[in-house]
């Protein structure tokens, strides 16, 4: 009776930590969805920035001055454009990522508790039949 028992928490134990480990995976693979955003973002703009800091140190006079400074607002404006977009995607693969792993773990405790289930249903019919007979 105790092996069965026994032998029931190992099955859930190990169900269990193998659904923590597909769930590792996914978060892993979500984290390098927004970590790759995250760092395709920064290059674009430090690219922008670097080209816009070479145009503007190139400017000898005050009139080239003046025709950078609508660049520089554009640049200031499409960097924080960007930064919105990229956190709106982040927080989107977050949220799926976390989705999937709530399915996951949804999807093995319906399963536990339907095994559990029909494991109680057969040792209570089997514990009624040898009562019955007493």
């Amino acid at each position: 009776m105790f092996e069965q028992i026994n032998t029931q928490w190992v099955n859930l134990g190990k169900r269990f930590a193998d659904t923590a480990l597909k769930a590792h995976g996914l978060a892993v693979e979500g984290f390098e969805k927004t970590l790759n955003l995250n760092l395709k973002t920064l290059e674009d703009r430090v690219e922008a920035t670097v080209g816009f800091i070479s145009e503007f140190s190139g400017a000898r006079a005050f009139e080239d001055v003046k025709a950078l400074w609508p660049k520089g607002v554009s640049l200031a404006k499409e960097s924080a454009e960007k930064l919105v977009a990229v956190g709106q995607e982040v927080i989107a693969v977050t949220v799926k990522t976390n989705e999937a792993i709530g399915a996951l773990y949804a999807s093995d405790v319906e399963a536990a508790t339907s095994t559990l289930e029909a494991q109680a249903k057969d040792v209570s019919a089997k514990v009624r039949k040898a009562t019955a007979g007493k």
